[in-house]
C-alpha cells in the first residue's frame, strides 16, 4: 500500500491569500471612496430646480433693466495692489457697486468687491481685492436704480494686466421675455 501524505492547510497554499488580498483591497478602496464622498460633499448639484429657475428669471430681470440703461463698465483689476477699478457709463450713476468675481466650480475662490464711486471722477468706482485672481470666472457687476437692482453678467477669463468690457454682449436667453 502507498503512504498517504497529508494534504498541507489552506492557510500554506498561495492562492488563497492572493484571492483574499483582491479582496481586502476592494474592501479598503470602497471605505476610502465613500469617506471621500461624504466629506467632499459636490457642491454644484441643486436639491430644489424651482427656486433656481425662479432665480434664473430674477437674473434676467436685473440684466434687462441694466440693458435699458444702456450700461457698458470697464473693470481693471491691479494684481498687485488688489486696487479694482471700473469705469461705468450709462444711465446709473449709484453711490456703491457690488462686483462679484465667481468661480464657475470652486465656490471657495469666489470673490466680492465693494466699490465706491470717486467723487472727483464721474463712473469711476474703486475697491480693494484681498488677493489675487485670474482664470475663467463669471464676472457680475450689481447696481441700484430707483430702488431696482440692474445687473451686467459675463463669463470672462481674467489675464493679469488686462481690463473687462462688460455689457458689449447680448443677453443670453431673453429672446423669449
Amino acid at each position: 500500500m502507498t503512504p498517504v501524505t497529508a494534504a498541507r492547510p489552506w492557510h500554506r497554499h498561495l492562492w488563497p491569500w492572493i484571492i483574499i488580498g483582491i479582496l481586502a483591497c476592494s474592501v479598503a478602496l470602497t471605505l476610502a471612496m465613500v469617506t471621500i464622498a461624504v466629506t467632499h460633499p459636490d457642491n454644484l448639484v441643486t436639491d430644489n430646480y424651482y427656486e433656481a429657475g425662479k432665480g434664473i428669471n430674477r437674473s434676467l430681470d436685473r440684466e434687462l433693466l441694466g440693458q435699458s440703461l444702456n450700461l457698458h463698465a470697464r473693470v481693471a483689476l491691479d494684481e498687485l495692489t488688489g486696487e479694482v477699478d471700473v469705469q461705468l457709463s450709462g444711465a446709473s450713476q449709484p453711490e456703491t457697486l457690488v462686483l462679484n468675481l465667481i468661480s464657475p466650480t470652486q465656490p471657495d475662490k469666489d470673490r466680492k468687491v465693494v466699490l465706491a464711486r470717486t467723487p472727483s471722477q464721474p463712473g469711476r468706482y474703486v475697491g480693494q481685492l484681498a488677493d489675487r485672481v485670474e482664470g475663467r470666472r463669471f464676472v457680475e457687476l450689481l447696481g441700484v436704480e430707483n430702488a431696482q437692482t440692474w445687473r451686467l453678467f459675463e463669463e470672462e477669463r481674467i489675464v493679469p494686466g488686462q481690463s473687462l468690457t462688460l455689457g458689449d454682449e447680448p443677453l443670453q436667453g431673453a429672446g423669449g421675455h
